[in-house]
Formats: C-alpha cells, sequence, structure tokens
C-alpha cells in the first residue's frame, strides 16, 4: 500500500507536553490511548507513566516506525489507523476498563475523533486534546457564544481549557495556533433524548440561521411557518428575541422537550407537506 502523506506539524516544545502529561495526570495502571503520535513527542512519557498505551497513528511511514521502537514492549500496541473510525467499544483494552485519551488531534479530522469517542458506549475518563484554537474556543463556550459544535460536545463531557500553544511549538509551524482542552466525559449525555439524532437533528435545524432570533432560524430550519416557530419558542418560555447562541444545555433540553411534544413539527424541503411522524412518546 501506498503511504498516507499528510500536512502534519509536529510538537517540539517539552513545555508544552508537560502540560498535556500533567493536564492527564497518568497513573501507573492508566490504559492510554494516544491519537496522532507521529514522531512521539509525547509518547516516552506516556509509555513511562502508564500502563498500556495504545498508538494510534494514519500515516503508514509514522505508524511503522512506532511499531519498530516499540515491539519489545507489550505494553504499547501501535494500530495503522483512521481514529474517526476507530472502535473503542470492539478493542479488547478498553472494554476490559477505564481509559485515557491524549492527542495531538489532526486539524482536519478533530471534530469527528472528539464526537466518535465521546459517543461510544465505552467512553474515555479523560480526553486531553490539542486542537486549532477557535475550534477549542466553540467546544468550550459558554451561552451567548455556543455553537452546534459546544453541544456536540457539551452534551457529553465538561470541556476545560489547559493550555494555549503558539505555532513556533511546532515543526513545521501551522498558519494558526493551537489549544490544550480537557474534556471529562459524563457519565450519561447531559440532555436526556430519544435518540441522539432526534435531538442532533433540533440542534442543527435551531442552528441553521445563527444570527437570526431562534424562531426565525427554527423557522428556517424546520421549514415552518414563522409563527409557527414563534409559538414553539413562546412555549418553552424563552424570549422570542434569542439567538440560538445564547441558549445553553439545559436550555436545550427544554426546546427539544417542547418540540417532541408538539409532535416534532417540520416539512419537507421543497414542499407544503408536512413532515409524517409516526413516532409515538410514552
Amino acid at each position: 500500500m501506498a503511504p498516507r502523506r499528510l500536512g502534519q506539524h509536529f510538537l517540539e516544545d517539552s513545555s508544552v507536553v508537560d502540560s498535556i502529561i500533567a493536564a492527564a495526570d497518568l497513573r501507573s495502571t492508566d490504559t492510554v490511548v494516544e491519537i496522532g503520535p507521529g514522531r512521539g513527542a509525547l509518547t516516552g512519557e506516556l509509555v513511562s507513566r502508564s500502563g498500556r498505551v495504545l498508538l494510534i497513528e494514519y500515516d503508514d511511514d509514522l505508524a511503522d516506525g512506532l511499531a519498530a521502537k516499540y515491539e519489545t514492549n507489550p505494553g504499547v500496541r501501535v494500530l495503522n489507523a483512521d481514529a474517526r473510525d476507530f472502535g473503542s467499544d470492539l478493542d479488547p483494552w478498553l472494554t476490559e476498563g477505564p481509559y485515557k485519551v491524549v492527542g495531538n488531534l489532526p486539524y482536519y479530522a478533530a471534530n469527528p475523533i472528539v464526537r466518535n469517542f465521546l459517543e461510544s458506549t465505552r467512553k474515555p475518563t479523560t480526553m486531553v486534546i490539542m486542537v486549532q484554537r477557535e475550534v477549542a474556543r466553540d467546544m468550550a463556550a459558554q451561552p451567548g457564544e455556543m455553537s452546534l459544535l459546544s453541544v456536540a460536545v457539551q452534551v457529553y463531557a465538561e470541556a476545560v481549557h489547559v493550555i494555549d500553544v503558539p505555532p513556533e511549538c511546532f515543526n513545521p509551524p501551522p498558519k494558526v495556533h493551537s489549544t490544550v482542552l480537557k474534556l471529562t466525559p459524563t457519565p450519561v449525555p447531559t440532555v436526556q433524548f430519544e435518540s441522539a439524532e432526534d435531538f442532533f437533528n433540533l440542534v442543527r435545524k435551531g442552528f441553521k440561521s445563527p444570527r437570526k432570533q431562534l424562531h426565525n432560524s427554527l423557522s428556517d430550519g424546520l421549514f415552518i411557518p414563522l409563527q409557527d416557530a414563534r409559538s414553539l419558542v413562546e412555549l418553552t418560555g424563552f424570549e422570542t428575541s434569542r439567538r440560538p447562541a445564547t441558549l445553553s444545555i439545559a436550555d436545550w433540553q427544554v426546546l427539544y422537550d417542547t418540540w417532541v411534544k408538539q409532535g416534532r413539527p417540520a416539512q419537507v424541503p421543497g414542499s407544503t407537506r408536512r413532515k409524517r411522524n409516526d413516532r409515538r412518546d410514552g
């Protein structure tokens, strides 16, 4: 198979490595998944401080190099795989007990990787990840600056800022700044829903026109008359002047519950036909 070449930026600043390791709060009995180990800037510390380390590296040559380096260490495994598709609920090490995730995530794949782990049936106890600074701000945003990504992360985890990382900490330097976040997954989602797909369908529709007031955005997203969307918001008790970014996770719970009670009003795009929904709530 031909090697996969990626636009990678390798971490070289030891102080950033120290901050990531400290945030992970490692124990000698821990099982750790490192995503994107690259040339191993974090790997040596993870191996020396943990019980077992599973390295997930997408680049063929880098994965081969790591496998050769740790081939005699039974506490290290290397997977040449895409972390977006990794099944933590199937891996033999991760089904045996708790595990942590650490990694310098590739910018282009950070969101699906995070969601893959947070939505798994075998969630990590901690994720210490480096992502693009703007993405980190979205993930950890508070009401007033929330986005679809904010909700997608905070439904499953608490997000805390660890450290900002300037471009000169990498070789070659990227054109953007990075941030390390610590995500602590909750035992169960912070929103009660019939299904994640059902809930996030509403959230996506709610952010369809994020600069508009909530009822306007819902009207655009759900393809329902403006007055119906306004009535839906009024039933929640929210001010109709609110914008999607101002809703907290608890507010999305209220809006979702209200939407469900009203029969999940929506219309088929490009049609005046109301979308049929045969589900019944208990």
